[in-house]
């Protein structure tokens, strides 16, 4: 029996993400018509004798998740459970809480996913690599290459090329250390809550001893938290290093953080590429008395798209969206509810519900691709502003139940719900 634990996190994280995660938890935001964690629960499905799939964040139980997992459950015939901690606990901090859930029905083994990371998963392989090891192993470390530059914004991992043993792991190193990097998706034994617990421990004691040190009636705070926060990567990765417990499997499949609304962009292009291959009834097609449909475009059923629209390359339409009389989008995505009118053209950008898009406007973002004449590039993340204070290119993202007028251009813009805009808007962010 194998399960699979998903990390959520909580709202606390995904900032970069704002406004789109304002409005909806981040790991249920939809790329290529589907939460982003969608794509990772049918990766699961697949595998044979997978029996569970757990959530684990500190997200407030709300209608959307709750609907979410009711959804999946139906779909892919699997138990979907969330488990919500009281505090964030780290990587490994919700496991170790959690550890009864997790090991009850004796899981011989065990995927862990980190939410905010995309890709064709090759669980299976993964699965078949650690069995051919032995299956001893306390974990097996996806991994990919990424280049030099981009690599010290990861782990990365120093392997024995012949046994692919990970004999060092840095987490986001200062110098370069390798140009393999850790994709945030692990398979474990059971016993690797040996390790944790040790862990554990010991954070607990070395907390104590603070304490004691400072002196608990002399100053120190009577409602300071023990130190339960165990993190993954520092803490249990880098002392495994070296110790034949810890293994890395490569892929060369599309795989990408998306830390950015620009890198949902990204996210939903490549999901849209993978609907060839496992869902091409996904994919909307050409025909009489439908839109123009160029490369690989997702539209929701309960869309109303005019016949006379140009659609795509690489673009979503999510539920009761109107895309209206002569309208072009291409490389966006458009939720649910939004209604672009008749020929308004929208390149780079994601439209947020209930949005409204007037005649004739334009709306436009500057993608975020990797350097196609670097092997290896992934998505940079970059900074919101230039060192001189200016707001860096990105793709135009507008939040929630915006109002942009007829005959205005927004380029490069943020826009923040609940905004009724009154012109057009270059290069800033509109709170």
């Amino acid at each position: 029996m194998i399960k699979t634990i998903i990390l959520i996190g909580g709202p606390m994280k995904g900032t970069r993400f704002r406004p789109l995660s304002l409005e909806l938890p981040k790991p249920l935001f939809p790329v290529a018509g589907y939460p982003i964690i969608h794509h990772h629960i049918e990766a699961c499905s697949k595998v044979p004798h997978m029996k569970e799939v757990i959530l684990i964040g500190f997200y407030q139980p709300n209608d959307a998740l709750n609907k979410f997992i009711s959804n999946v459950q139906q779909e892919f015939k699997i138990q979907v459970r969330y488990l919500q901690e009281y505090t964030a606990l780290g990587t490994a901090g919700g496991l170790y809480h959690f550890r009864d859930q997790i090991l009850a029905g004796k899981p011989d083994s065990f995927f862990v996913m980190n939410s905010d990371v995309c890709g064709d998963f090759p669980l299976k392989e993964m699965l078949s690599f650690t069995v051919q090891k032995g299956g001893g192993s306390h974990c097996t470390v996806l991994g990919t290459e990424a280049t030099r530059q981009q690599s010290l914004n990861y782990g990365c991992i120093v392997e024995n090329k012949n046994t692919h043993e990970v004999l060092h792991y840095v987490e986001k190193p200062e110098t370069y250390i390798s140009t393999t990097i850790n994709c945030g998706v692990y398979l474990f034994s059971p016993d690797i809550f040996c390790t944790l617990e040790k862990i554990f421990k010991k954070n607990q004691e070395d907390n104590y001893n603070y304490q004691a040190g400072n002196g608990w009636c002399s100053g120190c705070d009577p409602n300071m938290q023990m130190k339960e926060t165990i993190r993954l990567e520092q803490d249990i990765f880098v002392p495994m290093a070296g110790s034949g417990k810890l293994y890395v499997y490569h892929t060369d499949r599309f795989w990408s953080q998306i830390k950015t609304s620009g890198a949902a962009i990204y996210a939903n292009r490549h999901y849209l590429a993978l609907y060839q291959n496992w869902h091409k009834e996904r994919l909307a097609r050409n025909g009489e008395l439908k839109p123009q449909i160029i490369g690989d475009v997702y539209i929701h059923p309960t869309a109303d798209v005019h016949p006379t629209a140009v659609l795509g390359p690489n673009v979503s339409v999510g539920k009761h969206a109107v895309i209206g009389e002569g309208a072009r989008v291409r490389e966006s995505i458009v939720l649910e509810g939004a209604v672009l009118q008749d020929h308004c053209c929208v390149l780079y950008s994601v439209i947020g519900w209930n949005v409204t898009i007037g005649m004739w406007t334009r709306v436009e973002g500057t993608p975020n691709d990797p350097n196609p004449n670097k092997p290896f590039a992934k998505v940079d993340v970059k900074d919101t502003f230039s060192p001189d204070g200016k707001l860096n290119p990105s793709i135009t993202v507008i939040g929630s139940n915006v109002q942009v007028p007829s005959e205005v251009i927004l380029l490069n813009a943020m826009v923040l719900p609940d905004k009724s805009l009154a012109g057009s808007c270059k290069n800033q962010i509109i709170l």
